[in-house]
């Protein structure tokens, strides 16, 4: 691994935070995650674990860059749970809609038998 690989990997791991939770000072709720922002997610945290397994004869990681990607995992780990209680009202939203549009459709098809 080069040495600017971490470097790279952390200011990605923090534009996506910075993307995910732009206002992780405030009290405002953390918005549902898109499909795209997770995926970018998992994939900067895979890149920088292979990234990190030493290789024989290969370079030292900087402390400064190790404690720089530290900063952002423990944000990343303090999102978490914001994160998983957006999803989870996501998804019951989606119920909801889901039900409605089924209520909707048994009504049409109803409507229909009944002209």
């Amino acid at each position: 691994m080069q040495t600017s690989d971490l470097g790279d990997i952390t200011g990605q791991l923090r534009h996506l935070l910075d993307a995910i939770a732009p206002g992780l000072g405030n009290v405002a709720p953390t918005p549902v995650v898109s499909p795209q922002k997770m995926g970018d997610l998992l994939s900067c945290l895979m890149r920088a674990g292979q990234s990190l397994r030493p290789e024989p004869g290969g370079a030292t990681i900087p402390a400064e860059a190790m404690a720089e990607y530290r900063i952002e995992l423990e944000r990343l780990h303090a999102l978490l749970p914001s994160i998983h209680s957006a999803l989870l009202a996501e998804r019951a939203r989606l119920e909801q809609e889901r039900e409605r549009v089924c209520l909707a459709g048994e009504w049409l098809r109803r409507s229909r038998e009944t002209l």
